[in-house]
């Protein structure tokens, strides 16, 4: 029987960036459903910036055509405290939190505080 190539593969052809976001005590954690193109190491870093995930406990990347995974914590907190200090921009305490964790290296500048109260 004849294989025929798979009309997926050239989307899946790339690295994957998946969430593990935690929804408290009651909820527990779970891997956050997202639209395909927002899986990309720039569109995670985006969505986590924007305060799409709340809470995020970890982040692996994997590469179906290539069938590897690993463990992308430390890259990404690394590139969002980087990018934060980049841009000046705001960024949630839990997301600080997620930076004070998992980054291996420190940024060039200060993370911007969020200001609360404050008209």
């Amino acid at each position: 029987m004849r294989s025929s190539p798979s009309i997926a593969a050239d989307r899946l052809d790339r690295d994957i960036y998946l969430v593990l976001e935690d929804f408290g005590a009651r909820a527990g954690c779970a891997w956050r459903e997202t639209d395909e193109a927002d899986t990309d190491f720039e569109g995670v870093l985006q969505n986590l910036l924007s305060g799409q995930y709340a809470y995020p406990v970890r982040i692996v990347s994997f590469n179906p055509v290539e069938g590897w995974s690993r463990d992308a914590t430390s890259d990404v907190a690394d590139a969002l405290a980087q990018r934060a200090a980049d841009t000046d921009a705001e960024i949630s305490s839990a997301l600080q939190d997620f930076i004070a964790s998992n980054a291996t290296r420190r940024p060039d500048m200060q993370l911007a505080l969020p200001l609360r109260g404050v008209a």
